[in-house]
């Protein structure tokens, strides 16, 4: 009977720790629910740094969702240096993040930091190969550096996926075009003008090849 007793004793002093970490638990939710609805309203507004503290309010290091909201608000607010430190402990805490690493790129180049670009976009497609963001962008990049090689092959990626891509196939056709590939690049600059059949870029591009 005593056994009993103290059974009994323990198993309430458990429900009532158990009620009572739900109810901290619910209540600490709403706090960090009501953070972010603010932090939305004062992005809305161009409050960029109110809306920072109000997340800060409720930080939370393990969090990656406050993390990740916190890198786009200091990337706004031209915090770059500290947009990038809450994206990477974002990135820590769920490594296989593909939003993380595209957030960290924002900031990354606002400060010139290519490599540090290209480095994530490269983690993305080792993620996600297929993804078109990733090397849409990285197509650009070499583009701009004038490695046409480089280019062309992410650029190829995207069309063959997305083979009616304005964006894409526009690019991929000046790339070909500096590679001296001028029979594919006339077929691309001609796609181009059946997606956009007014388009200035492919008229050039086709007028260089006559």
């Amino acid at each position: 009977m005593e056994n009993v007793k103290i059974y009994f004793k323990v198993s309430m002093i458990l429900l009532m720790l158990l009620l009572s970490s739900t109810m901290l638990f619910a209540q600490q939710f709403e706090e960090v629910k009501e953070a972010f609805s603010l932090s939305y309203e004062l992005e809305k507004e161009g409050e960029y740094s109110k809306a920072s503290e109000t997340m800060k309010t409720v930080y939370d290091e393990n969090s990656y969702e406050i993390n990740l909201r916190l890198g786009w608000l200091a990337y706004l607010s031209g915090l770059f240096t500290e947009s990038i430190a809450y994206y990477q402990k974002a990135i820590s805490l769920k490594p296989i993040s593909i939003e993380a690493r595209f957030g960290i790129a924002y900031p990354a180049s606002s400060l010139g930091n290519w490599e540090q670009v290209i480095n994530q976009y490269n983690k993305i497609l080792e993620i996600d190969p297929e993804n078109t963001y990733a090397n849409y962008r990285l197509g650009n990049i070499y583009y701009g550096r004038e490695d046409f090689q480089k280019a062309e092959k992410y650029f190829e990626k995207v069309v063959n996926l997305y083979p009616f891509d304005y964006d894409a196939v526009i690019m991929l056709a000046w790339t070909k075009l500096k590679l001296e590939k001028l029979r594919e690049a006339k077929v691309l600059f001609q796609k181009t003008l059946l997606i956009s059949p007014e388009d200035e870029s492919a008229q050039e591009g086709l007028e260089l090849i006559k």
